[in-house]
């Protein structure tokens, strides 16, 4: 099986160590806190595969070499930083198919009439959008000791856009009112239209169906803003032979939507992707292809591979890895 090998990594200023990562399958690297989990992932494997992919020589401080990176076409981080810094940026332009929802509001009759064109439905486009909060249907105030407060506009109240483009409706609803739809309740709106269908599907798939289209960058959490950037992957056109890493898409997930989270992942792997995740949650450790578990204890006593394998090889390891045992005691 094709793998990328880390020769004379170095984590948590310990000895340099060997790992070895199998292509196309689901790898959960795991550990206590502070074991080395994201200086392996996302300071050793991520940059030194992109070193490869650029042409570049990888730096002597992230590794004495790596191999096999060759069959990887591309790489990329799935983080938990913010989509946006405004209440403009929202998930459904994020995503991709706010543009579609657009177009589908330009041919609606009042727009026709208007001579409205898709631009006109963007929080981006002063003929469209309110004037006093500039389309972000909320306006700040700048705190001295505190952090900023974002305050519901006087004019639109919250609705983004002036009056004359609310006179655009499409199957009953103005935009501002589409854009307050959860993704699930868009999931049945926009059933006809197939485009838009599928990345609604796509999000309600890895468990954000109760977010809102239009809801605000700086109200979502790290977890929420990293899956809605995996939704983003999704939706583009399949590409296999890419690397995801991922940092713990399971936080603040409810059981039922961690196993939705864990298809998904799934298949990304079955279209020839590798799917790397740093994970403390057991279902997703033990849905994985394979686990490289880290420590054996964390800061200093940590920074070493402790042992490597399927889940099941790995419930027979419980004697040297915590990984294990927590497995061991969850299947019990």
């Amino acid at each position: 099986q094709p793998q990328v090998e880390i020769h004379g990594a170095s984590l948590n200023n310990l000895k340099s160590i060997d790992v070895a990562f199998p292509l196309n399958t689901l790898i959960a690297v795991t550990g206590v806190s502070g074991s080395g989990k994201s200086t392996l992932v996302k300071g050793t494997l991520f940059p030194a595969i992109r070193c490869g992919l650029e042409g570049r020589p990888v730096p002597d401080k992230l590794c004495r070499s790596i191999r096999g990176w060759e069959k990887v076409k591309r790489i990329l981080e799935v983080d938990h930083s913010p989509i946006g810094k405004t209440p403009r940026s929202i998930p459904a332009s994020y995503v991709g198919f706010y543009s579609d929802i657009r177009q589908l509001f330009a041919l609606t009759p009042a727009a026709r009439t208007r001579g409205y064109l898709p631009g006109r439905f963007s929080f981006n486009v002063e003929e469209g959008r309110c004037p006093a909060c500039k389309g972000q249907g909320h306006n700040k105030i700048e705190m001295s000791f505190l952090p900023d407060v974002y305050v519901p506009c006087e004019v639109c109240r919250g609705k983004r856009f002036n009056s004359e483009t609310l006179m655009a409706v499409y199957k009953g609803k103005t935009i501002s009112e589409i854009l307050e739809m959860t993704f699930q309740e868009a999931l049945a709106f926009f059933s006809a239209v197939p485009a838009i269908r599928r990345a609604l599907s796509l999000v309600c798939d890895i468990g954000l169906g109760y977010l809102r289209l239009g809801q605000p960058s700086p109200t979502l959490s790290g977890g929420e803003a990293q899956r809605i950037k995996l939704a983003h992957q999704l939706v583009k056109a399949s590409t296999d032979h890419t690397v995801y890493v991922l940092d713990e898409p399971s936080t603040g997930l409810h059981p039922s939507d961690v196993e939705r989270l864990i298809q998904v992942l799934q298949s990304l792997v079955d279209h020839n992707n590798t799917v790397v995740v740093i994970e403390h949650n057991l279902d997703i450790i033990l849905a994985s292809d394979v686990i490289i578990d880290l420590g054996p204890e964390g800061g200093q006593a940590g920074g070493q591979v402790v042992a490597t394998g399927s889940p099941e090889e790995m419930l027979g390891l419980s004697d040297i890895s915590h990984t294990a045992v927590y497995m061991k005691q969850h299947l019990e």
